[in-house]
């Protein structure tokens, strides 16, 4: 009875999404404002329905109802209740239903937290998110449907959860990253609802910014989850691949990042309205071309859900319809929302345009680089692919101009700026970070001259952006006075700017020092074996069986000593699933603030007792994730300002923010 439930909401939430979507705007078109005001209940509507189906689902893993197909192909009788859980979303079609549920919950969130909005762009906001709703919850009832039943025969025991996906990691990661996809829906919402109105001003920047930096903080997180996972679980010592999968959560955070900078001089400024409008468009879209990527089978990776070219061609179609009818509308509009505004050459404005242009260059990049072996299978050439190295040298040369300017940008005013003022604030930290990164350089003086150099330009990167950042945060702020006033005396907006800048230098860091300092090594240990990996000893003491609650592993025991002290023990395993007898490596892993401590076993060598194993001692890898929580952080703080809970209204700002 419980799928038939789920089922049924599903059916009932794409009746509510129909009538929010069409209804509004045929009242819209027609003055007719009892049609308009229906947009709200439709939405609440929708979202009950939504929610129920997905409590469906998840009660039904929870209850191990294995005559519901998805269950019985994703879950198993001993599988821990945690990863039920994460089974909810662990396949194709339930990691659908997420994100409708999560498009509903975005919907909920806008009808009841922009009471300020005129009726009319709250009712189109919600229409055109009514729309984008139809078109999930149709793929999903036609052609993937998580509720299909084994009647009236099915499984006692179900196939089991991908054992890639057993992992504390996969039960946030996907969330969090579809949090981030899904909630720039809401900028693109208002984008067309801006161009439908041939408005866009400093009160809609306001409106829009706060639902951009949810969605861009969530996606940040969702993406660092899935760093942190892919380094520990998949027992390759990496923290990124440059994975097609990677690519496609990566290119709308690069937008999103490009869009909250462009929403920033929109509502201050009054500049780049157009350009903003076309941002969050763009936004949107990457988050619907990930989908496509991950489900249409197009393009091979770890992390993809499914190969099925009819589910990839409704995509596709889906995409090629919002995409296409977004920018046509783009097309016959943007000049009602197009404006001209003076600033010079040495302002904030024109940095923010400069980072925007290196932002989308950097997408396009990664764009290109990702559908290459699709364009070259298309052209009936032979079959190439981009690896590591294409992505690492433009990545980099296109960013490091960036980051620089990320220094300078909180001290630079608006409209202009004088060059002998900013010679005389910036000369010292100039200064400061050439000489730290040379000290840092060279302590690598074992390194390769590119290696060196790569990590000279890294390190004054970060140092010139923490330096300058806490300096003008210290000039704005504390003035002489006591230390308190660093958190008083400036808006939640600067302090968020900040934080987001100073975590971005802290991945850098991460980037820099584990990509050019790493030492992996793969070495022959037997039982009693011990063998010196950069300055630390890794000894073998034993090998155990172990049993979990759905495998059973071989478990290795390495004790780390430096200068004769015992510093470390670590505990990879190799597991064996019970249920779909897959293989999985667990790595070993002892971290602290400057250094991670790495082992993974490989296979028994034959005719032997001895193992293969995988050493690496990666530095500051541990700055990836701290920074990317900071920026996180960044946008939770800068979503707090008070600014956005002022009704209707435009504060006077100061000009230096």
């Amino acid at each position: 009875m419980l799928p038939e439930i789920g089922n049924l909401a599903l059916a009932f939430a794409l009746g509510m999404a129909v009538i929010q979507f069409i209804v509004p705007l045929v009242g819209l078109a027609n003055n007719q404002w009892r049609l308009v005001l229906l947009a709200k209940p439709a939405a609440i509507a929708q979202f009950s329905f939504t929610t129920l189906s997905f409590v469906c689902l998840a009660l039904s893993f929870y209850w191990n109802d294995f005559s519901v197909a998805y269950v019985a192909n994703h879950s198993n009788r001993e599988l821990p209740v945690i990863y039920r859980l994460g089974a909810t979303w662990g396949g194709h079609e339930g990691s659908l239903l997420l994100w409708v549920f999560l498009l509903a919950a975005w919907t909920f969130a806008v009808t009841s937290l922009s009471k300020s909005l005129p009726a009319m762009t709250r009712s189109t906001v919600l229409a055109v998110l009514g729309g984008v709703s139809v078109g999930f919850l149709s793929f999903i009832l036609f052609t993937s449907n998580p509720f299909d039943r084994l009647l009236p025969i099915y499984p006692l025991e179900g196939s089991d959860l991908n054992p890639l996906l057993q992992d504390p990691g996969m039960v946030f990661h996907p969330p969090l990253l579809y949090m981030g996809y899904v909630g720039f829906s809401v900028a693109f919402a208002f984008a067309i609802a801006a161009l439908i109105e041939g408005r866009v001003d400093s009160l809609w920047a306001r409106w829009v910014r706060p639902w951009t930096q949810a969605a861009w903080m969530f996606l940040t997180l969702g993406i660092a989850a899935g760093s942190w996972w892919a380094y520990y679980e998949l027992g390759w010592g990496g923290w990124w691949f440059w994975d097609p999968v990677e690519n496609a959560s990566f290119m709308p955070w690069l937008i999103g990042t490009a869009l909250l900078h462009s929403l920033a001089a929109t509502e201050k400024r009054g500049v780049f309205k157009a350009w903003t409008t076309l941002l969050a468009i763009s936004a949107f879209s990457f988050s619907l071309l990930g989908t496509f990527l991950v489900r249409s089978g197009v393009l091979t990776s770890v992390h993809a859900f499914a190969n099925d070219p009819v589910r990839g061609t409704y995509i596709l179609i889906f995409l090629l319809v919002i995409v296409g009818s977004s920018l046509a509308l783009f097309a016959a509009r943007g000049s009602k929302v197009s404006v001209t505004g003076w600033f010079n050459f040495l302002s904030r404005e024109f940095l923010f345009l400069i980072n925007n242009l290196i932002l989308a260059v950097v997408t396009i990049t990664v764009l290109l680089g990702t559908l290459y072996p699709i364009i070259t299978e298309l052209m009936s050439i032979e079959d190439m692919s981009v690896g590591e190295p294409y992505f690492d040298t433009v990545f980099t040369i296109l960013m490091t101009p960036l980051i620089f300017l990320i220094g300078i940008g909180p001290i630079i005013n608006w409209r202009s700026h004088k060059m002998s003022d900013l010679i005389k604030r910036t000369r010292w930290a100039f200064a400061a970070s050439i000489i730290l990164a040379f000290l840092q350089a060279f302590m690598a003086q074992d390194r390769s001259l590119v290696d060196q150099f790569q990590i000279f330009i890294g390190i004054f990167l970060v140092f010139w952006v923490i330096i300058l950042n806490f300096s003008d945060w210290w000039k704005r702020s504390y003035r002489g006075k006591s230390l308190t006033g660093l958190f008083r005396r400036v808006s939640l907006s600067s302090m968020a700017m900040y934080t987001a800048h100073i975590g971005l230098a802290i991945v850098t860091i991460g980037v820099v020092l584990s990509s050019n300092l790493s030492i992996e090594k793969n070495v022959r240990f037997g039982v009693g074996d011990s063998h010196d990996v950069a300055g630390y000893e890794f000894r073998f003491d034993k090998m155990s069986e172990v049993s979990g609650p759905n495998y059973d592993a071989l478990r290795g025991y390495f004790t780390v000593s430096q200068n004769g002290n015992d510093i470390a023990v670590l505990h990879p395993e190799k597991r064996q699933y019970r249920a779909s007898g897959q293989q999985m490596t667990e790595a070993g892993i002892d971290s602290t603030l400057t250094r991670d401590l790495y082992v993974a076993l490989g296979d028994q060598l034959p005719h032997s007792d001895d193992w293969a194993v995988r050493v690496y001692v990666k530095p500051y890898i541990y700055c990836l994730w701290l920074g990317s929580i900071l920026m996180a952080l960044g946008g939770l703080l800068a979503m707090m300002d008070k600014r956005y809970r002022k009704k209707n209204r435009i504060i006077k700002e100061d000009a230096d923010e």
